[in-house]
């Protein structure tokens, strides 16, 4: 799934590479301020200036990116995130690519990215000593992964990419800054939630029309 079909080439795939990592710098500009609206209500307001600056790091890396091994080049593209992606979101996005990548050169090939992938998310999860239901991106990753495993096409996942993110709304923060409001955190949706999800969504956009390619 991750590359969706095989690519034809080297080239093929550095291209793909390119304009994933490319299409999720301006999905994120474009909602900078938006996301940092959804912080300024449970948390410190800087998510969105925090996630701009972590995927142009990314993005400026991209050539280079393109020129590795799929496995390598997300373990590159994790310790980017982990470098520029200012408080919590950095470590646990990071994270997430990081064993990505590991997953990735582990298996033997082919490799089976939803097991990878479900793998990466139980990680971030011990990484910010976090489970689903406390209003973290996690509400988005569990979710999200379960689908990946049951082969969810595409397009469908990243329809629901947003519906997942919408759920915390309702849910009251038990981590980080937003924990502090306690019941007041209710009525918000989590901001890391909200760039997962959208992050997801674009993966998923980018990779469907790789595959109809």
């Amino acid at each position: 799934m991750i590359l969706a079909r095989e690519p034809k080439s080297a080239s093929d795939q550095a291209a793909r590479i390119c304009r994933v990592i490319e299409a999720c710098r301006n999905a994120i500009a474009a909602q900078e301020a938006h996301l940092c609206d959804l912080d300024c209500a449970i948390g410190d307001g800087d998510h969105g200036t925090n996630m701009r600056r972590g995927l142009e790091a990314l993005a400026a890396e991209r050539q280079q990116l393109a020129a590795m091994p799929v496995p390598e080049a997300m373990i590159a593209a994790g310790t980017i995130l982990v470098m520029s992606i200012g408080g919590a979101a950095g470590p646990l996005y990071g994270t997430l690519l990081l064993e990505i990548g590991k997953g990735l050169a582990a298996e033997p090939p082919p490799a089976k990215f939803p097991d990878v992938f479900q793998q990466a998310v139980a990680a971030v999860a011990r990484r910010g000593k976090s489970h689903p239901g406390e209003k973290t991106l996690l509400d988005v990753l569990y979710p999200f992964s379960e689908a990946v495993i049951s082969d969810t096409p595409l397009q469908q996942l990243a329809e629901q990419a947003q519906g997942f993110a919408d759920m915390t709304i309702d849910m009251k923060a038990m981590r980080g800054r937003a924990s502090f409001l306690g019941d007041r955190s209710v009525g918000h949706m989590d901001p890391g939630a909200a760039s997962c999800a959208l992050l997801c969504q674009v993966v998923c956009h980018e990779l469907a029309k790789a595959g109809a390619a």
